[in-house]
């Protein structure tokens, strides 16, 4: 595996995956961000099995695919040490990651890619149509009770329920709760009554 990236677009989809990884882990691989590199897109992955947060970035130049997990933190740190300016190259040699930049060389242990837990997508998709202000009419209305820093995750997010061809969104941050809904275009070979959380 082989890619170069700017400090700039890498720093961006990094700190936001980073978030998430915690520093005292029970399972070493927690402590790590899976990057896979495939079809020309960078794409980074944090969880602490409860959260699992995916960052991608075209990457502009030709790469070498490929997939590994290496220390969020000391990735992190490293990337803020460098020039806003700076071009990196990272390159799996072996049992390492190494990063180039300009002068600097660093080096980083990895773990093995099949060690990365990764939360099981639903394999349930629906496609359906809502008026844009109908979306920001419910994005707007239930919002308000959604909590923003939360430690119990899922008050963070908003529930989509999709029901008799319409979509309800709904919001709590413990102490209050929020519902609007909204007329969804959902043919009715499709429909599926479902909870969808974003």
């Amino acid at each position: 595996m082989r890619f170069a990236i700017s400090r700039e677009d890498l720093i961006k989809p990094l700190t936001l995956v980073a978030g998430v990884v915690e520093r005292r882990q029970t399972l070493p691989v927690l402590s790590n961000i899976l990057i896979v590199v495939e079809d020309g897109q960078l794409s980074l992955t944090g969880t602490d099995l409860e959260v699992e947060l995916v960052g991608r970035v075209t990457l502009t130049e030709p790469a070498e695919a490929g997939e590994v997990t290496v220390p969020a933190r000391k990735l992190m740190d490293i990337c803020k040490t460098l020039p806003d300016d700076a071009q990196i190259t990272l390159q799996l040699e072996d049992d390492k990651m190494i990063l180039k930049s300009g002068r600097s060389r660093f080096s980083l242990t990895t773990l093995p890619a099949t060690d990365f837990p990764s939360v099981e997508e639903s394999p349930q998709n629906l496609d359906f149509v809502v008026q844009q202000s109908e979306l920001k009419r419910l994005i707007d209305r239930t919002s308000i009770a959604m909590a923003q820093q939360d430690v119990r995750y899922y008050l963070n997010g908003m529930l989509f329920e999709i029901q008799n061809a319409k979509l309800r969104a709904v919001a709590t941050d413990g102490h209050r709760l929020a519902m609007s809904e909204a007329a969804a275009d959902i043919a009715t070979d499709e429909l599926r009554p479902g909870y969808y959380s974003a």
